[in-house]
């Protein structure tokens, strides 16, 4: 399976904070013979029957939860596919300020670097003067 490491950790922290939270399906999320890998596998598989390229939070956890709670799902093969998770990035403040201080900082640089292109002398270039030749 290649789909993305943090589109497994997103289904896998979804179904154990479910697990902690609902009983039934605890008990479910533990079964010996179900596995992260394959819960990924199940729901790559549904969504390329599906023919859909875009699918809400919901419908994906669904199918999470829907994998462990179904003993006679078989066969599920491994897909080779890419998949993109959307996250929104949540900054702390501290994050932000270093951050706007690092881009001050290369911004600073190039434009030091701008203007000290600008200032150093130029090479003059010398007209190649060609000698005239006795032979040629």
């Amino acid at each position: 399976m290649k789909s993305t490491d943090n589109f497994k950790r997103t289904i896998q922290d979804y179904l154990e904070v479910r697990a902690k939270t609902d009983e039934l399906f605890a008990q479910s999320y533990n079964k010996p013979n179900k596995s992260i890998d394959e819960c990924v596998n199940y729901i790559l598989s549904q969504v390329k029957k599906s023919g859909c390229t875009g699918f809400d939070d919901d419908e994906i956890f669904g199918m999470a939860v829907h994998y462990y709670d179904e003993d006679d799902l078989k066969d599920i093969k491994p897909i080779t596919c890419s998949v993109v998770v959307n996250h929104k990035v949540q900054l702390t403040d501290e994050e932000k300020t270093e951050l706007k201080e690092k881009a001050r900082k290369e911004f600073m640089d190039e434009q030091l670097s701008k203007q000290r292109e600008l200032l150093k002398p130029k090479k003059k270039v010398e007209p190649k003067i060609e000698q005239p030749s006795l032979f040629g």
